[in-house]
């Protein structure tokens, strides 16, 4: 139990029928990262025209002023 063997941690509330148990993955933060090279103030143009239409001032603002 200890060293070696399978989880003992289940799901709760019935969620069993279709959860596995805990894993080590249950517990990481995932995080993505993009590097991109090129004409960026192009491509933050295009984002920002995108975020406009959408709506989305902060985000097309943060695009503006990274490029």
């Amino acid at each position: 139990d200890y060293v070696a063997g399978t989880n003992h941690s289940l799901p709760t509330g019935g969620t069993a029928r279709w959860a596995s148990a805990l894993r080590v993955e249950d517990f990481v933060r995932w995080t993505s990262r993009v590097s991109l090279r090129g004409d960026l103030r192009g491509l933050a143009r295009a984002g920002a025209a995108i975020a406009e239409h959408e709506g989305m001032r902060f985000h097309r603002a943060s695009m503006e002023a990274r490029a």
